[in-house]
């Protein structure tokens, strides 16, 4: 079975586990240009085919303009094209605003939130009723670990959140699949992806933590399985 097989197969679980998609649903796919993001868009579009649930897909993306540069999208464009979606880009002031923005202590959480914003705009202007994240099983276990250690706190992004004062629904239908997987989908499929030009990019607390994690796995086999699993067994928010 190939990588794209198998990913799309655990994203059919976890839409059925968590009821993420309902008939004649409009998604809107944030697509950043990474890996993660393309290939939630090409698994949604592959799975149309065959889950038997009629729904519409509508590719996202914000370009944040990173030191006042426009990033060409080209790639994404043509595949969208390839695939039959409408492609959605827009440019935006987000990457001066937060480096401009002095003593910034977490340019991140404001990145993530500015982008946010302007995606479930986006999502609205092209009626869409919910947006597909393309956050994965590793990154669930680094949200939770970085909210117990740095927050003191017992929580997770959530498989569905519903958002009342957007009328929108959040779903994340790769949240069992492990980023291995997601990257060998891409590789496999031969998928463009368009690095993002963000300055901290590489450098940040996930990075450490994704780090720290690696190495745990490493040395007691099992771990990450373990973290996800208690996310699972205490339903954690919404697991």
């Amino acid at each position: 079975m190939g990588a794209m097989q198998k990913l799309a197969g655990l994203m059919r679980r976890a839409i059925e586990k968590y009821d993420m998609i309902q008939p004649n649903d409009r998604i809107a796919v944030g697509v950043s240009g990474g890996k993660d993001s393309v290939a939630l868009l090409v698994g949604l579009c592959k799975l149309r085919e065959y889950i038997g649930i009629p729904y519409e897909v509508v590719a996202i993306t914000l370009d944040p303009c990173f030191g006042g540069v426009e990033t060409d999208y080209t790639p994404i464009a043509q595949l969208c094209e390839q695939l039959g979606v409408p492609y959605v880009l827009k440019r935006t002031e987000i990457g001066q605003i937060i480096l401009d923005v002095r003593n910034e202590s977490n340019p991140c959480s404001l990145c993530a939130r500015m982008r946010r914003g302007c995606l479930h705009d986006a999502a609205k202007e092209n009626n869409c009723n919910k947006i597909a994240l393309g956050h994965h099983y590793d990154d669930a276990i680094e949200t939770f670990i970085m909210n117990l250690f740095q927050e003191g706190r017992v929580g997770c992004f959530q498989p569905v959140t519903y958002l009342s004062r957007k009328d929108l629904t959040m779903i994340r239908p790769m949240v069992m699949a492990e980023e291995s997987m997601i990257s060998a989908a891409v590789r496999h499929e031969g998928l463009p992806v368009v690095k993002s030009k963000c300055p901290a990019d590489g450098n940040t607390n996930r990075e450490k933590t994704k780090e720290w994690i690696r190495m745990m796995d490493k040395e007691s086999k099992g771990f990450k399985k373990r973290l996800y699993g208690a996310l699972e067994r205490g339903h954690i928010s919404g697991f």
